[in-house]
């Protein structure tokens, strides 16, 4: 969006939003023509009450005068209430809309996009951007209108009751035009500037709070203040700025209003004394609708600064929206029945364009069988386990299951026959039993204790003080990383996937979670194809195959005892960590 143009498409856009409310948006429309008419009509009551009662002094006329006034008071407030009532609920319609829509398009996003994306970004643009969208229903175009409709009776009538006083008026009006747009202009940077500040500051506080364990461990806590300070202040100096032509533009309008108000009394009171053709009523009359006409006119100011603080959060949702960063869906086959045999073939991927990580990797494994990975850090292991998953799309090759290729399969159907336990487990902020079930309401709490007695974390469970409605805390910091490995592998389980994945699960657990989860590795991998991503040697030595990788390829296949024998890369791994373990 051009910062010296203004966003009429994206106005466009969301207005458009706003009136498939339509029933809401047109009751808007008629009360605030009637609001219009109601508060133009007030002052020139006033004129009559003067000209006809107060200056012939016909004292039960006023009265009865005065009550027509106060209600046409007391129906303007209830019109004005009625307009902020219909245009706040249009709001918070399409805010409500916006919010749902743009959650429901970032979560199908592909994993790519999360790893270069900041989750404070995200969290900018879900929340704050689509809450200032409201103010171009709020105070925006909704108000803008009733502003605008305001101002044409009010020099309707101005010119009705007299015309060359109304001349004289209305020469403030360009004025005001040329002085508001320069407002306009000069605000629109700096809301952009705010709204950039204000997603460094989230993307900032929200990776602080999630590594708080770093921050603290290294004695952080006094050198991320004073970046957090720096921050701050650069909000704060955003801020201030939109404050200071706020506060230019206020007393500015206030020096033409008085100025129209002087030219009216020069003029009208020559014509007055003079002439007769200018009522005192009218005099009267005319200073309250310059009032009038001033007030909007600066509101009109206030209206566009909303309507633009609004469009540049708009725009950065919509570019949000815009972006379709979902994996390509085109497969049409659903698998129902899936043996799970897998199989790679000249597979080669990489994350960022040009850096390659794996090198045509292929393997096959049959159904029912065991798959162990092992190599270094950075070697590929766990890429392995995205692309089968279709996390990311392969640069070249083909991805089978039950030989049919991944890429022929719709997604979510992909995905429902195969559960992964990854070494770093994320709970949700809820019970334990939400946690396993995730949403899927058809797997009962008797479905889950039962799973859990079968591979026998059912007393680790009911050991916690509510059992399987015990509350986790966020990521599950109030587990150990054993217990939430355990409840990764029930959750597993209870899906009951034809093909399991289990990528590092047990490093970095103690002796008496590894036993259960080794317990319970072996409840899962029975019967089901599985592919484990291994650093511990001794967990994966009964398995069908051993894929040994390096640098993005397979340098070694076999078996525990066949890659023992070749004296190569895996018996080198092996002794490593036996020579460890005897220390």
């Amino acid at each position: 969006m051009s910062d010296s143009k203004f966003d009429y498409s994206g106005l466009k856009r969301v207005v458009k939003i706003g009136m498939s409310y339509r029933g809401l948006f047109i009751a808007v429309v008629i009360v605030a023509i009637l609001s219009a008419v109601v508060s133009t009509y007030r002052p020139y009551l006033m004129k009559d009450a003067i000209d006809l009662y107060i200056l012939n002094k016909d004292v039960n006329g006023l009265m009865k005068f005065i009550f027509l006034i106060a209600a046409v008071l007391f129906l303007e407030v209830a019109l004005n209430f009625f307009v902020i009532y219909y245009a706040n609920s249009i709001a918070q319609k399409v805010i409500k809309f916006l919010r749902v829509r743009l959650f429901n398009h970032i979560i199908k996003f592909k994993l790519a996009y999360f790893d270069r994306t900041p989750n404070g970004v995200l969290v900018t643009r879900s929340v704050s951007d689509i809450e200032t969208i409201a103010e171009i229903f709020n105070n925006g175009i909704l108000t803008l209108m009733v502003d605008a409709l305001r101002m044409i009776f009010i020099i309707s009538v101005m010119f009705y009751m007299n015309w060359m006083v109304a001349c004289i008026v209305i020469v403030i009006l360009p004025l005001m035009v040329v002085i508001t747009n320069l407002f306009q202009k000069a605000l629109k940077s700096v809301y952009q500037a705010e709204r950039t500040v204000t997603a460094q500051l989230n993307t900032f506080v929200q990776e602080r709070l999630s590594g708080m364990t770093i921050v603290q461990l290294f004695n952080r806590q006094e050198k991320e203040f004073e970046k957090f300070k720096v921050i701050n202040k650069d909000l704060r100096t955003a801020f201030l700025k939109s404050n200071l032509y706020f506060a230019l533009l206020f007393p500015v309008v206030e020096i033409i209003s008085a100025l129209a108000i002087g030219l009216l009394l020069w003029f009208g009171g020559l014509r007055t004394a003079m002439h007769g053709d200018v009522s005192v009523g009218e005099v009267i009359a005319y200073i309250s609708y310059i009032t009038m006409l001033t007030t909007p006119m600066r509101q009109i100011a206030d209206r566009f600064n909303a309507i633009q603080r609004g469009l540049i959060g708009a725009d950065r949702v919509f570019k949000i929206l815009d972006d379709d960063q979902r994996l390509p869906n085109n497969g049409k086959e659903l698998l129902t029945e899936v043996k799970g045999e897998i199989e790679f073939e000249n597979v080669v991927f990489s994350y960022i364009q040009g850096s390659t990580v794996l090198n045509g990797i292929s393997f096959h494994s049959k159904p029912g069988q065991t798959i162990a990975i092992v190599g270094a850090t950075g070697a590929g292991k766990s890429t392995i386990v995205n692309l089968l998953s279709r996390f990311y799309d392969i640069d070249s090759g083909d991805i089978k299951i039950d030989g049919k290729s991944i890429y022929s399969i719709e997604l979510s159907n992909l995905r429902s026959h195969i559960a992964v336990v990854l070494q770093d487990v994320f709970l949700f902020n809820t019970t334990i039993y939400e946690n396993i079930i995730l949403g899927k309401p058809e797997i009962s709490l008797e479905q889950v204790q039962k799973a859990a007695k079968e591979i026998g974390i059912h007393d680790f469970i009911m050991s916690l003080p509510n059992g399987y409605r015990s509350e986790v805390s966020e990521r599950g910091a109030s587990l150990s990383v054993g217990q939430r490995q355990l409840i990764s592998f029930l959750r597993a389980y209870v899906y009951n996937p034809e093909i399991l994945v289990l990528d590092e699960a047990t490093s970095s657990i103690d002796t008496e979670s590894e036993i259960l989860i080794q317990n319970a590795t072996e409840k899962l991998t029975k019967g089901r194809s599985s592919i484990v991503i291994a650093h511990r040697l001794a967990t994966i030595q009964q398995a069908d195959q051993i894929l040994v990788m390096d640098a993005g390829k397979i340098v070694e296949k076999g078996t525990h005892h066949e890659l023992l024998n070749l004296g190569g890369y895996y018996q080198k791994l092996y002794e490593v960590q036996f020579q460890s373990s005897d220390f």
